[in-house]
């Protein structure tokens, strides 16, 4: 809630008053505090009246008298509760209806002697001014969730690479095991001649 101060004068305006404003959300709480001066008002009745004309404000609540000061006293939507020790008179609205705008008065009354402690202005604002603005997409978040084409061409050079030493090392592998095999048969051959053309003392075969 929030609260500010603009002037009023009435049409027979002999005086400047002082209006409190205030904003609520429709179908939330709206709480008004009221204060006032202990020593002329402490024990005096107060209530909470709305304008229906510029003379007139009808009655909605009266706060309990003062040996009950903690308990609340309620008139539909509309609750009022008087803190006589700290001098502040608080009325309380929920929920906050369309028809709850509109002008206020905390006033006093003391031997049918009325006096107003302040008057409160109440507008009411729709849901529309609780809605958050979408956030907006942050450039870091696209940056990262989509790679560049320098990336993806990077990319592909260094699978094509390590593919191409990957086939040289298989080919060397082939390469490798083809002269073992080689060797092996070799190897296997010349011990077959030996064996098929022994050697005789004279160093030649016979």
């Amino acid at each position: 809630m929030s609260q500010q101060h603009e002037p009023v004068l009435p049409n027979h305006a002999d005086t400047t008053e002082d209006v409190t404003v205030v904003y609520g959300i429709e179908g939330k709480p709206i709480s008004i505090n009221c204060s006032y001066n202990l020593k002329e008002n402490q024990w005096r009745e107060k209530s909470w009246c709305k304008h229906i004309s510029e003379t007139k404000c009808q009655h909605v609540v009266s706060a309990r008298r003062f040996w009950m000061p903690f308990l609340k006293r309620r008139n539909g939507t509309t609750a009022i509760a008087d803190n006589i020790y700290e001098g502040i008179l608080t009325v309380t609205i929920n929920p906050l209806k369309k028809k709850d705008a509109g002008l206020y008065q905390c006033k006093t009354d003391f031997l049918g002697v009325v006096n107003t402690l302040q008057k409160v202005k109440v507008n009411v604002l729709t849901d529309l001014w609780e809605t958050e603005a979408p956030e907006e997409p942050r450039v870091e978040q696209s940056i990262s969730s989509t790679p560049s084409d320098t990336e993806t061409k990077l990319h592909i050079i260094v699978a094509g690479l390590l593919g191409f030493k990957f086939l040289i090392a298989v080919l060397i592998l082939i390469i490798a095991r083809s002269l073992k095999n080689r060797t092996t048969e070799d190897g296997y051959r010349r011990e077959n001649e030996h064996q098929l053309f022994p050697v005789t003392g004279n160093g030649y075969y016979s």
